[in-house]
């Protein structure tokens, strides 16, 4: 694992990511693990982009094709793959890009868990108005 980038880490990966680069190590299209799980595409592309998530029996199932382990699947911790090899500047401009994106994107997690936070209260503050 390359410990600058931890590519498909907590932090880093979810577990659409993680998902999705195995099954692409793996050599398998979205079309074939489907089929092979007994799933719609459609169902795959959603994991995938972290729309909704498998069902224990097929993550059980799924792990075991693309050769990860299912902690790795869903925590990006234990057996699964190790970060891409860079390569030459223009990997090293995409990395950046991809680790820039990855950092916005903890960003806007934050702000949003701030924003149900800040929700909450005022609606607690409104519901206490009622009752006066």
């Amino acid at each position: 694992m390359n410990d600058e980038t931890d590519w498909y880490g907590p932090d880093a990966a979810t577990f659409g990511d993680r998902l999705a680069g195995a099954r692409e190590a793996a050599g398998m299209t979205q079309a074939q693990l489907a089929r092979r799980l007994g799933v719609k595409k459609a169902t795959i592309a959603a994991w995938e982009n972290d729309l909704s998530e498998p069902r224990a029996n097929r993550l059980s199932m799924m792990a075991g094709m693309i050769n990860v382990s299912i902690m790795w699947l869903l925590t990006g911790e234990g057996e699964g793959m190790e970060a891409p090899l860079e390569e030459g500047e223009a990997n090293l401009e995409l990395a950046d890009a991809v680790a820039e994106l990855r950092a916005i994107r903890g960003e806007m997690r934050a702000s949003a868990e701030r924003a149900a936070r800040l929700e909450k209260k005022l609606r607690l503050m409104l519901e206490q108005d009622k009752n006066d």
